[in-house]
């Protein structure tokens, strides 16, 4: 296995994927859920993510150019997707447990498209095609995982927080996370859109 392509990928998807910065958000989502669907939304997450981001690395180029959608239009659908969660953190309608569904939360929007975006999704299928060799796709895959295993530990173990936060804690969290996932979707928006200037305007 090539330990430097290991590292270099590692590095590039922790740092895309960003679990501790994800930890508030996750906290807002999760916070009114017992401990146990806690755990549950944290596994099925990033079991989500990884399968995600294996089959765009497996066949991203493949399902793209037969949907006939571009990398931008993936990015800006993510950043529409995240808009409406933020929205939802901003206004306080996440607040009622009675209406949160555990898998629900975890496959969206903390699977995708927080955990596998189309910044993870993009730097992966990019690594994947540099690839040339088995040594190559070994250490890719085993980045990816131990990426995941990283964002499953720390959200796994995230619970401590709300019980020093209490519940009053949690609202105001809910708020700045509102706002941090507002401002990732708009940006992913404004790069989704400079990308077709680029593409489409002849820049």
């Amino acid at each position: 296995m090539d330990l430097k392509l290991f590292g270099e990928v590692f590095v590039t998807l922790l740092v895309i994927v960003d679990p501790p910065g994800m930890m508030p958000i996750f906290l807002a989502l999760t916070g009114p859920l017992s401990a146990r669907e806690r755990h549950r939304a944290a596994w099925q997450a990033v079991a989500l993510a990884l399968g995600v981001i294996v089959v765009f690395a497996v066949a991203g180029q493949t399902l793209l150019a037969y949907l006939h959608v571009d990398l931008p239009a993936l990015q800006a659908a993510g950043g529409l997707l995240l808009i409406l969660v933020a929205l939802e953190l901003l206004t306080g309608k996440t607040d009622d447990p009675t209406k949160q569904a555990t898998a629900n939360i975890a496959l969206v929007p903390l699977g995708t498209p927080l955990l596998a975006g189309p910044g993870a999704i993009v730097a992966t299928m990019l690594f994947v095609q540099q690839a040339d060799r088995a040594a190559d796709y070994t250490a890719i895959a085993a980045a990816i995982v131990a990426v995941m295993l990283t964002v499953w530990i720390v959200l796994r173990f995230s619970g401590g927080i709300v019980k020093v936060l209490r519940p009053g804690g949690i609202e105001v969290l809910t708020r700045i996370a509102g706002l941090l996932l507002a401002a990732i979707a708009v940006q992913l928006i404004a790069d989704a859109i400079a990308a077709f200037v680029v593409q489409y305007g002849g820049g």
